[in-house]
């Protein structure tokens, strides 16, 4: 795992705050801090964090309350968030999954275990995005094919068109005056001119696959890796 992970710790409590300063910078994790939900959103502006240590009980905003607001925005809800609470109550446990919560952790805490459930959810996330770059390269290679599927179809719409202006040329066995001959090498000239701009169009569009495909596969590790991963991951689960 990539120890320059960077974590967003939002807690009232300066002493928490310190603690995780302390501690996660130790261990190589670039750490922010906010006091309170409001502090947050600010902060996250301009820190896009990998993870979110998120107290519960806090003025101005709570921690259900800041878990909505970024469960509801497209550009945050993707990170994950473990709540901290001194309240070990069920209900309340279940109200932080439901809004999206991916760990909760009662306080008082330890810190191995804390630390263990940081390491699990940036885990779980780079699991997630693996599968994401995966869908996203299999959606490239349906849509090209689509796409090839459909200029190949208007690649044999034009070949039939040229036979069929062939065919007029040599109907009767007579040669065509030359209005008619005029009129063909138009027709001609059309219909090949469609055919380059389908083949140019394709090009392009081939061009454009392999490049994001490229893209997507700098950011993608190995199929064995990737199994491993897994089998650990669900491993811990169990």
């Amino acid at each position: 795992m990539n120890t320059q992970n960077k974590i967003l710790v939002v807690d009232d409590d300066p002493i928490n705050r310190d603690f995780f300063q302390l501690m996660l910078s130790k261990l190589g994790f670039t750490v922010e801090e906010a006091c309170d939900g409001i502090d947050a959103l600010g902060k996250l502006k301009k820190f896009h964090p990998d993870l979110i240590l998120l107290d519960n009980i806090m003025p101005r905003m709570t921690g259900f309350e800041l878990t909505k607001a970024l469960k509801e925005d497209a550009k945050y809800r993707e990170i994950p968030i473990i709540m901290f609470s001194a309240l070990d109550d069920v209900q309340d446990k279940l109200t932080g999954f439901e809004l999206g919560v991916d760990d909760y952790i009662t306080k008082p805490f330890n810190f191995s275990e804390v630390l263990a459930r940081i390491k699990a959810s940036l885990r779980n996330r780079e699991l997630f995005a693996q599968i994401v770059v995966r869908e996203s390269r299999l959606t490239l290679a349906e849509a090209l094919n689509r796409d090839m599927k459909q200029n190949l179809l208007d690649f044999s719409q034009n070949i039939d068109d040229l036979d069929s202006v062939v065919a007029l040329i040599s109907a009767d066995g007579a040669p065509p005056d030359q209005e008619v001959l005029k009129k063909l090498r138009g027709d001609i000239q059309e219909k090949t001119k469609k055919i380059r701009m389908h083949i140019a169009e394709l090009d392009a569009r081939i061009d454009k696959t392999i490049f994001e495909w490229d893209s997507l596969k700098k950011n993608e590790i190995g199929l064995s890796t990737l199994e491993t991963q897994i089998r650990k991951f669900l491993h811990q689960e169990l």
